[in-house]
């Protein structure tokens, strides 16, 4: 006597299959957004001028919160500049002009030393 066939294995193999070819096609890849922080470069900073001080999480996240407000400011106002200009190249001398009218006094003269310093490495390493 052959063996009696159940009808609940391959509909409930059936039902798998479907299910899983479903979540194969609804299934997308979720891109998550990507946070810039600077908490990194703080901390290096910090330990060069100061290596035996410490910092807490939450002072990290206020600097990081000042330190991207700054350069969206300073981003801001150098597109206005290169815009103004009728101009579609940002260069350093645009970023200066921004510096000086977004930062005052000796945090400009600072901001212009380092920038100075970081083109002059950054002209050395593209030279063959």
């Amino acid at each position: 006597m052959p063996p009696k066939k159940t009808t609940t294995g391959s509909i409930k193999g059936t039902l798998i299959a479907k299910k899983l070819a479903l979540k194969k096609t609804i299934r997308k890849t979720v891109h998550r957004k990507r946070v810039e922080t600077w908490s990194t470069y703080i901390f290096r900073v910090l330990k060069q001028v100061h290596p035996d001080t410490s910092i807490s999480k939450k002072a990290i996240q206020v600097m990081n919160s000042f330190i991207a407000d700054m350069f969206e400011r300073i981003t801001l106002q150098a597109s206005k500049l290169v815009s103004q200009n009728k101009k579609r190249t940002l260069t350093p001398r645009d970023l200066q002009a921004a510096l000086r009218l977004v930062l005052n006094g000796e945090l400009t003269k600072h901001a212009f030393s380092e920038g100075t310093k970081s083109i002059i490495i950054l002209s050395n390493a593209t030279r063959f």
